[in-house]
């Protein structure tokens, strides 16, 4: 396979754990926005604040210079490794015409756009996508075998995203339903939430299998009212990426959930994690996005009040069980 050049823009765990994957066959430069974090990343060769169990490549090349990486980001693969609050900004200043996979799942939070909406909005000239899929940072960079699919309505682009990532524990599948996509990585961490919070009262594996089960059933309504596929919600990022995250130990969102069930008020929950927890964000954005697209989803709006301290976590089992008996779908 020849060498590709490959740009992570964003040292958190994700980042961080793609970077590693690939420096073993192509030169890859991660960039960090915090100068003190690249230097000591650089020194150590591990990444002490976001995935300190995993040692750097000497290979992998580290900078907080963006002028560094925009030579590399004009001929090869970028990929933007942060929060989605940080796409825009990432999007924006890549060089024109680059070819770049974003990994962030979300809606934009104020514009409630998802990433190839802000793509067609901000630089129509770039050739994107999203990469995604059920995938803890940490058995990435440990190489321990994980799927992911690469979603854009460019081929080539898909082909790209192979290119730098297939290998004997990463397996890239592609397809072109980036919209389905999307929506799978956005809705399946607030789903991840409600599922901590149901495990953390002791609820049950029905209950837990009764929230995932209709978690998807909310995905794919969101999904298909914005043109995205029925079926992309039963691969990777749909049913797989919920399963993982709703029921994974890793799984930041799911610790939200088991917390707010023990009491703990959110500010003390998002600091006691240290790393970002994206269904956090995600859920107030994706109920204001669900609503003006006219899709019921009662599961994310149960979710939005118990964050925003409307109802306690056991209210909010008492309404979704309260509601009207009706036909599955």
């Amino acid at each position: 396979m020849r060498p590709l050049p490959i740009v992570v823009l964003g040292a958190g765990a994700w980042g961080t754990a793609l970077a590693v994957a690939a420096a073993a066959r192509h030169p890859v430069l991660l960039w960090a926005r915090d100068p003190a974090q690249a230097a000591e990343m650089a020194a150590t060769r591990r990444n002490l604040r976001y995935l300190p169990e995993v040692a750097l490549p000497q290979a992998l090349q580290i900078s907080a210079d963006l002028d560094v990486t925009n030579p590399l980001a004009a001929t090869g693969l970028v990929v933007i490794a942060t929060p989605m609050a940080g796409l825009r900004e990432r999007l924006s200043a890549l060089p024109p015409a680059s070819r770049a996979l974003w990994l962030c799942k979300g809606f934009e939070a104020g514009s409630a756009a998802l990433g190839h909406e802000l793509v067609r909005a901000l630089r129509p000239d770039l050739r994107c996508g999203v990469l995604s899929g059920p995938s803890f940072a940490l058995e990435v960079a440990r190489g321990q075998p994980t799927a992911l699919v690469a979603a854009s309505d460019d081929p080539s682009l898909c082909e790209l995203a192979v290119q730098a990532f297939h290998s004997d524990s990463l397996r890239i599948y592609t397809s072109n339903d980036p919209v389905g996509v999307e929506v799978g990585g956005a809705v399946k961490n607030v789903m991840a939430i409600a599922t901590g919070i149901a495990d953390g009262l002791q609820l049950g594996l029905n209950a837990r299998a009764a929230l995932i089960t209709r978690g998807l059933a909310e995905m794919t309504r969101l999904g298909l009212a914005l043109g995205a596929r029925a079926e992309t919600f039963m691969g990777l990022s749909g049913l797989g990426d919920l399963v993982l995250t709703a029921t994974g130990d890793l799984s930041r969102n799911r610790r939200v959930g088991l917390l707010l069930a023990a009491g703990l008020a959110l500010p003390d929950i998002l600091v006691q994690l240290g790393h970002v927890a994206e269904g956090v964000h995600t859920a107030p954005t994706l109920q204001a996005r669900a609503r003006a697209t006219g899709v019921e989803m009662p599961i994310t709006d149960a979710v939005v009040a118990v964050l925003q301290g409307e109802l306690t976590p056991a209210q909010a089992l008492r309404q979704l069980m309260a509601r009207e008996a009706r036909s599955e779908g």
